[in-house]
């Protein structure tokens, strides 16, 4: 198999006021939202614990050779990168990031993220269909990551309301309109169970009016890292 040494990209760290204390941008963080819509109200019914918050989207924070802060994500019809200013104005948003000991994933989970761009989103929701939902994007980025070991979970699916025990009308007309079985118990992973990782750290929850970008802090970098992948554009390399 043929190896590419990949010299990951040197990020930036960029502090954001709100006007409650202050929020540091890091390229991986995770942000999990809620989506105001009737799909994204439908995925945090279903995935939603008791005395929990839900969430029914989560992307992956990086930063260009121009300190233009993106979320990669599956939404729409692709994975695409998207503005982080665009992605706040969707809902409101908490910002999550992989504890200390599992840095060193972040450099490898985001290359094969930007390599999924223009993937086909999966509106299925089956997992390993050669589509992408939100949170297998971010599943699959760190199963790589990790050397093809789950870093997160997949746990049996469920399109059922937790008060009625019933399939909800919601998913009732989305399988219908895609003329497919709900697939119910098949594996796969959700924002919010995502977000119950003990390998993450909660940071704060943000929201596009409250968040300005004020300064540019340090350059740091991550280790190399060998990606038995096709070559990818570089960028989000160091000036």
């Amino acid at each position: 198999m043929h190896y590419i040494l990949c010299i990951l990209c040197v990020f930036s760290l960029t502090a954001c006021e709100r006007r409650q204390g202050t929020v540091e941008w890091e390229a991986g963080d995770l942000l999990f939202q809620s989506i105001r819509s009737e799909l994204g109200s439908a995925i945090e019914e279903v995935t939603a614990g008791a005395g929990e918050r839900s969430f029914s989207h989560v992307g992956m924070l990086v930063v260009d050779s121009a300190d233009r802060w993106h979320v990669i994500e599956a939404i729409g019809n692709s994975v695409q990168l998207t503005p982080v200013d665009t992605f706040l104005q969707r809902g409101t948003t908490v910002v999550a990031r992989l504890k200390a000991e599992y840095h060193s994933l972040l450099p490898a989970a985001i290359v094969f993220a930007l390599q999924q761009l223009g993937t086909p989103y999966d509106d299925a929701y089956l997992y390993d269909n050669g589509k992408y939902y939100c949170s297998e994007l971010i599943y699959d980025a760190f199963l790589f990551a990790n050397h093809g070991r789950p870093f997160f979970t997949l746990e049996p699916m469920t399109f059922k309301s937790p008060v009625t025990g019933e399939w909800t009308n919601e998913w009732l007309q989305h399988y219908n309109a895609l003329g497919i079985p709900i697939p119910e118990g098949k594996p796969g992973c959700n924002p919010t169970g995502l977000s119950r990782s003990d390998k993450l750290e909660m940071k704060r929850r943000v929201s596009a009016p409250a968040l300005r970008i004020t300064h540019h802090a340090p350059y740091h970098s991550f280790p190399q890292c060998n990606l038995a992948v096709h070559p990818v554009p570089c960028l989000f390399r160091r000036r």
